[in-house]
């Protein structure tokens, strides 16, 4: 028995003592599994020992492409997410994670729920320094077992060649070839020449000169752009109007309405080369996944395609631009330089001049643009523009809904004076109220804003802040305020420090679903006698009435053509 006893505690330590020499597999490694190379499949990460499949939520360009380069792979070209809906646990990727895959245990969480995502990078070229997945610098991997990438010489890759680039990349065709376009390289290893015919699958599948360029004139690394993903609106009555949608990474999905802004819809109105935003709202649909815009990565200049994230959420966006009229540099939605596009099939924009627009026609602009009556309509007060193309002059009646529906005198004008072009400002529709209080200066706070009345989102106010909102609707200052559950809606965020500082409140309001309103007090009107309420004085009447119906009145102190 003792025997016994001794020879265990020798084998253990045996086995225990073979487990210290034997190397742990790391934690932190990507693997795609089930596909047809090791650069597509579903995507699993092995964290804390396991491996588990990886959640299609909250993934962008970035991550995405960090996660093809750690498997030594090329290019991000498509993802999509299997149908079937299962409780298997995964790991989900962090949306707030700041530096997306340099700290995995800060970018992963675990998940119960899991629809797992399948990704498919490139196997053997990649495109880098880009603008977009379908822009940048060109190299390739010649030799699969070779871990080392090439760069392309510019004048080894043509047409053909680049069709098939596109093509592998999930990208459509090529725009733009030319070196140094996405910076050059320091003594590059050379590429071989390639011999496509332009039908390929792959870069790898075409003929090539067989051995590797020596050297390539200096600023003649191939730099390459394909046309890349697309924004539609669907289901309108133009092409600048309907529910928004995104072809992107090789998967057509809804945008979701949940957490939108007005500057976010201007953005998606000018890349449609569509005028202004008009108005945006979301329509609950059932839960699926969609794809979200990121308001912040937008508004720090990345390229839209760079801000794109898979999202899971229960609310589309429904988005209409103007047709042919748009406004330029203004200080809210419904100001700025107006421009025209005569010719809906025309692309380039026309400028007005002043001479060439009166009343009946900023009527109509206003109108088309979802906003209240024309204000003033002066030259140059949104800035002039340097050598414009220029509209026909405008004979509207004043009654059509969109400007191109009126006459015009035919042919453009050749010139305009300088300082002409023509500046419009529109009083806007949006507006603060506060409902079923004992005054007009208490009760639930509401906004109509871009045509749709909607609660405000009480969460996130202070006194401070409820101050700013008393100002704004005359009513003095800020007594109190109170949080009520309400069913989950949607309603309008609001940002109170972009509100704070300005200059266009309006931009500050985002679309957002929640569960809570805002009760707001405020001490009463300024400026009003306190026994009857009234205004004190006839020009200050006419500050209420004026801000009551516009708005805060900032106008420069110039020589202006007014329509009041």
């Amino acid at each position: 028995m003792e025997l016994k006893l001794l020879l265990l505690l020798l084998w253990s330590s045996g086995v225990h003592l073979e487990d210290r020499n034997r190397p742990a597999e790391a934690d932190g490694e990507f693997r795609l599994v089930g596909g047809s190379s090791g650069c597509s499949g579903g995507l699993e990460l092995k964290l804390l020992g396991e491996w588990r499949p990886v959640e299609d939520l909250y993934w962008n360009l970035k991550s995405l492409t960090a996660v093809c380069e750690r498997l030594d792979c090329g290019s991000a070209v498509s993802i999509n997410t299997t149908s079937e809906f299962s409780f298997r646990s995964a790991w989900m990727v962090n949306p707030r994670c700041s530096q997306p895959l340099s700290d995995l245990k800060n970018c992963f969480r675990s998940s119960d729920s899991s629809s797992p995502i399948n990704l498919t990078c490139s196997d053997s070229l990649r495109l880098l320094n880009g603008s977009s997945r379908c822009s940048g610098r060109l190299q390739v991997k010649t030799n699969p077992s070779d871990q080392t990438w090439s760069s392309v010489c510019e004048a080894d890759v043509d047409l053909q060649d680049a069709q098939v680039v596109c093509r592998e990349l999930g990208c459509g065709a090529p725009s733009v070839l030319q070196g140094v376009l996405y910076g050059d390289v320091q003594t590059p290893r050379w590429s071989p020449e390639f011999q496509c015919g332009g039908h390929e699958s792959a870069l790898l599948d075409c003929r090539s000169s067989g051995s590797a360029r020596n050297s390539c004139s200096p600023g003649k690394a191939a730099g390459l752009t394909c046309s890349g993903d697309e924004i539609r609106l669907v289901g309108g009555a133009s092409r600048c109007a309907g529910s928004l949608e995104l072809k992107y990474l090789g998967e057509q999905r809804p945008v979701t309405g949940g957490v939108f802004s007005m500057k976010r819809a201007a953005l998606i109105c000018e890349h449609l080369n569509c005028g202004s935003a008009v108005s945006f709202e979301p329509i609950d649909v059932s839960h699926q996944f969609l794809w979200r815009i990121d308001s912040q990565c937008v508004e720090s200049g990345s390229d839209l395609w760079n801000c794109v994230v898979s999202w899971r959420s229960s609310y589309t966006l429904k988005l209409t631009c103007s047709d042919g009229v748009r406004l330029l540099n203004g200080s809210s939605r419904c100001s700025g330089r107006l421009q025209v596009k005569t010719n809906l099939s025309d692309q380039p924009w026309s400028s007005v001049c002043e001479a060439d627009l009166d009343l009946q026609d900023a009527q109509v602009v206003c109108r088309e643009l979802g906003c209240g009556a024309p204000s003033v309509l002066q030259g140059a007060l949104y800035g002039d523009v340097q050598t414009p193309r220029w509209s026909p002059e405008f004979q509207c009646g004043g009654h059509e809904s969109a400007l191109l529906d009126c006459r015009s005198s035919g042919s453009a004008r050749s010139s305009c004076s300088p300082g002409k072009a023509a500046g419009l400002t529109c009083s806007g529709v949006d507006e603060f109220r506060l409902v079923g209080g004992a005054s007009r200066c208490a009760g639930s706070l509401e906004l109509k804003y871009v045509g749709d009345q909607r609660p405000v989102m009480g969460d996130g106010f202070t006194l401070e802040t409820a101050a700013l909102f008393c100002e704004h609707l005359n009513c003095g200052s800020a007594v109190s305020l109170e949080r009520t559950d309400a069913p989950l809606q949607s309603m309008w965020r609001i940002d109170s420090e972009c509100f704070r500082s300005g200059p266009d409140p309006w931009n500050c309001v985002v679309s957002w679903s929640f569960f809570r309103t805002l009760k707001l007090i405020c001490s009463g009107q300024q400026g009003a006698d306190r026994q009857t309420g009234r205004p004190a004085d006839r020009a200050d009447a006419e500050r209420v009435q004026w801000r009551d119906e516009f708005g805060p009145l900032n106008l420069p102190a110039v020589r202006t053509r007014w329509f009041l």
